[in-house]
């Protein structure tokens, strides 16, 4: 108990790994078990399919998997 609430202080002040840009940020959303920026997810939005960056996202949202349930 005392160890997971240690870990959710240390993300809050450290950030976490954005899965997009692989960059410690303090805010974002978690996408599954990956978390990705506020800046990414902008980018991600407002980025039209047309762009060569849409390719780069793909490719790197691809890296997020369903996570596997176990009974």
């Amino acid at each position: 108990m005392e160890v997971s609430v240690l870990d959710s202080l240390a993300r809050e002040q450290m950030g976490e790994k954005c899965v997009i840009c692989e960059e410690q940020k303090r805010k974002g959303i978690h996408l599954y078990t990956s978390f990705i920026c506020m800046d990414c997810e902008k980018d991600i939005i407002t980025t039209d399919t047309n762009d060569p960056k849409y390719k780069y996202y793909l490719k790197k949202l691809k890296k997020i998997t369903t996570p596997e349930i176990f009974s």
